[in-house]
C-alpha cells in the first residue's frame, strides 16, 4: 500500500528533502547553475529542473544571471531570495541594545544602537526593545510585521522553570515576572531568549574558530567572565540556565565571595575580570591609566601590553594569564572540551601574545590541555549570533516545502 503524505520515503518527503538540501547549497556555496546543483545532490537534470521550478514559484529561489566568460553555452544561474524571510536579533547590556535586521541570507540589511536611560529611568523594558527593533526594521526598510523571529540575548539567562530573568542583577529593569509575557504582546513575531555569550559560541560555531567542532568552550571576557558550553553540538544550558555562569566560580588567589547573585560576582571575576586590569597596570608603573567604564579601559590595556610586549606590559599580560588561565583549568578539567574559543573584547585586545600565555599557563595548571584560540567572530559577536539563532529557525520553517 502506497504510503500516505509526509511517510519517511514517500516522493513528497524526498521532494522536501531535496529541495532544503538545494537551498543550503545555495546559502553555502553562491548562485548554482541547474547542472552544478545536480551534480552537487545527485539529483538527475530534469529532477534538478523541476525542483528549481518549484522553488522558483514558492518564491524562494531567483534567477540572478548566467555563466558568462565560461567556456560553452552560457547557464542560468539561481540564488536563494534574499527578500523570502527576514529576522532580527538584540544584543542587551546595561549600557545600550544593539538590534539588526538581516535577510535569510544572512546579509544584514539594517542596524540601529539605543543608549539606556540609565538605572533610575521610569522607560519601560518593552519600550526600550521596540524602539531599539524599530530603528533596525526602519534602516533596513522594513515594517515591524516583515520580520519572522526575533533573538534577544541578555546577560545571565531566564530560567525556564519561571520565566525570570537570573544572574543578571546590573540589568535593571528585566526582572519582572510578567517581562516576557509583555514583550509577546507589544511583538508579533515569534520571540526568542538566549544567554549573550551562548550566542557568541552560535556565532563562533556557524561562522568562526568552532566551525565544525562539536565539543568545546567559549570564555568570554568583557564586562564580566562567562562560558559557553557545547556538548555534542548543541548548547548545553543547565537545569536554569546558569551553566556558563563561571565568574562566580571559587578560585585560588581569589577571597571567597558570600551571596554571589547580590554581589554580581565572584572569585573567578576578582581574579580576572575586566575591573582587575587598571589595577594591575597601576600596581606595574603603567601610566596614564585612562579613565572610563572597566571593560573599555582594560582592553585599552591590554592592547597595548600586547603591542608592546616587553618589561611591565609583559608583565602585565603574564599575571593576567595566569588568572584567566587559573579558572579556566576548574572548567576544562571538568569538561575535557576539543577546543577553547577566547572571545569578547579582552581576548580581541590581547590577541596571540595573550592566548599564547594563557595556554602555556594551563598547560601547567590542568591534566586536560585543550587547544585556545582567539574568536574569529570579533566584530558584534553577541548580536551575530542573534542573528544566527533567529535565521536557523527561520530557514527551518519558510524552507519548509512540504506544507
Amino acid at each position: 500500500m502506497a504510503g500516505t503524505a509526509g511517510t519517511p520515503g514517500t516522493p513528497r518527503v524526498l521532494r522536501t528533502m531535496n529541495d532544503r538540501a538545494a537551498l543550503d547549497l545555495l546559502l553555502s556555496q553562491g548562485p548554482l547553475s541547474r547542472t552544478r546543483i545536480g551534480k552537487l545532490t545527485g539529483l538527475s537534470k530534469p529532477t534538478a529542473s523541476q525542483l528549481l521550478a518549484r522553488l522558483e514559484a514558492a518564491g524562494l529561489v531567483l534567477a540572478t544571471g548566467t555563466t558568462e566568460g565560461r567556456p560553452g553555452p552560457n547557464a542560468q544561474l539561481y540564488a536563494v531570495n534574499p527578500h523570502a524571510a527576514h529576522a532580527a536579533g538584540l544584543d542587551v547590556n546595561p549600557e545600550r541594545i544593539r538590534a539588526a535586521v538581516a535577510d535569510i541570507t544572512g546579509r544584514t540589511v539594517g542596524e540601529y544602537e539605543l543608549r539606556t536611560p540609565g538605572r533610575h529611568s521610569s522607560v519601560p523594558v518593552v519600550r526600550l526593545v521596540t524602539d531599539a527593533l524599530d530603528g533596525a526594521v526602519k534602516a533596513a526598510g522594513l515594517a515591524r510585521a516583515d520580520l519572522h523571529r526575533v533573538t534577544i540575548g541578555t546577560p545571565g539567562a531566564f530560567d525556564p522553570n519561571t520565566g525570570r530573568l537570573r544572574y543578571a542583577s546590573h540589568l535593571p529593569g528585566w526582572h519582572s515576572p510578567t517581562l516576557l509575557d509583555e514583550l509577546a504582546a507589544a511583538l508579533p513575531m515569534p520571540v526568542e531568549y538566549e544567554n549573550d555569550v551562548n550566542l557568541a559560541a552560535i556565532a563562533e560555531q556557524r561562522l568562526g574558530a568552532a566551525h565544525g567542532h562539536e565539543n568545546f568552550v567559549l570564555l568570554w571576557n568583557e564586562g564580566g567572565l562567562g562560558a559557553a558550553l557545547v556538548i555534542g553540538g548543541r548548547l548545553h544550558r543547565g537545569w536554569t540556565g546558569g551553566a556558563g555562569e563561571v565568574g562566580f566560580l571559587p578560585v585560588p588567589g581569589a577571597p571567597l565571595v558570600r551571596q554571589v547573585t547580590r554581589a554580581n560576582s565572584g572569585g573567578y571575576q576578582e581574579l580576572a575580570g575586566s575591573q582587575v586590569v587598571p589595577r594591575l597596570a597601576r600596581e606595574l608603573g603603567i601610566t596614564p591609566v585612562p579613565s572610563g567604564p572597566y571593560a573599555e579601559v582594560a582592553a585599552a590595556l591590554i592592547a597595548q601590553a600586547a603591542r608592546v610586549n616587553d618589561g611591565p606590559h609583559r608583565r602585565l599580560l603574564e599575571i593576567y594569564a595566569t588568572g584567566l588561565a587559573t579558572g579556566l583549568a576548574s572548567l576544562v578539567s571538568v569538561l575535557d572540551p576539543e577546543l577553547v574559543v577566547l572571545s569578547g573584547a579582552l581576548f580581541t585586545a590581547g590577541g596571540e601574545a595573550l592566548r599564547e600565555l594563557v595556554q602555556a599557563e594551563l598547560d601547567e595548571l590542568a591534566a586536560v590541555r585543550p587547544r585556545l584560540v582567539v574568536g574569529e567572530v570579533a566584530e558584534h559577536p553577541v548580536l551575530r549570533g542573534a542573528l544566527e539563532s533567529a535565521l536557523a529557525a527561520t530557514r527551518d520553517e519558510v524552507f519548509d516545502t512540504s506544507r
